[in-house]
């Protein structure tokens, strides 16, 4: 068994019943208890609440919600401002934990009760964050360079699950609501660099958490073609737009209030 009792499980949800069943399930199945569980939903549709709400029977989790949609900032504000305990486990409803994630969430929460610098620790990215420093336990600790020309160094915070301190936004502010999700995750990001942010990243960063995404309940965020294609042109175009990113996101973090 193992036993989070200063922890308490968020998950943000919208229109995936399945989904977040199969995520509490996984959690249940690896015998993790967290001192509490907390469901955020944006409004889902009634045949997905009314799923949600026989969940809530079996998993006992405090379920937050809104009438209408309001988007992923409220969504996570308002799911935080439920936790009660000292830590918060974030996952998104689409994710589900692999087998060696419990042994290694004891070394990560180990990690922040035994040092008040670390704010958040990271379980699963697209990437590789740019400039690792080896710690300990197959965890290393992000490096913000500021000469870095490496776009992907902003994005040191990710919506992707992570484990973060529940004082969370006394240091780091709210999310911005009535804004794209995408937009509220950067804004997120330049905030916790703008407040020196300090986290761990898990080096094998595909191995504690997949994505999941069936047909019955796809992935509501898509990705531009531009981006992923391998014509010559388009690639010169993308490295001349990954300058200017660059350059647009070192002046948000210098001048964005």
């Amino acid at each position: 068994m193992h036993i989070f009792p200063d922890t308490t499980l968020l998950i943000t949800h919208y229109n995936r019943s399945e989904s977040l069943e199969r995520l509490l399930t996984s959690f249940e199945e690896l015998n993790c208890r967290f001192g509490d569980i907390v469901v955020s939903d944006d409004g889902s549709k009634p045949e997905h609440l009314e799923k949600i709400n026989g969940l809530q029977h079996r998993f006992n989790f405090n379920l937050v919600t809104t009438p209408k949609n309001k988007g992923l900032g409220n969504n996570i504000n308002k799911g935080q401002d439920a936790v009660k305990t000292a830590y918060t486990l974030y996952v998104q409803e689409d994710f589900q934990p692999s087998d060696i994630f419990p042994a290694h969430f004891e070394d990560a929460i180990t990690f922040m009760r035994n040092d008040s610098k670390w704010d958040i620790v990271r379980f699963y990215a697209y990437f590789a964050y740019p400039t690792l420093k080896p710690f300990q336990k197959g965890f290393s600790e992000m490096v913000y360079k500021f000469w870095d020309m490496n776009h992907l160094k902003f994005y040191y915070y990710s919506d992707h699950p992570h484990l973060r301190r529940s004082t969370f936004f006394e240091k780091f502010g709210r999310y911005p609501e009535g804004i794209k999700g995408d937009l509220t995750e950067y804004k997120m990001a330049v905030s916790f660099l703008q407040n020196k942010g300090k986290g761990l990243f898990f080096n094998e960063f595909t191995k504690l958490f997949y994505q999941k995404n069936s047909s019955d309940e796809p992935s509501t965020m898509v990705r531009a073609d531009w981006k992923l294609s391998e014509n010559p042109l388009i690639k010169l175009a993308r490295l001349g737009y990954l300058r200017y990113r660059w350059l647009k996101n070192t002046l948000d973090l210098v001048f964005m209030k």
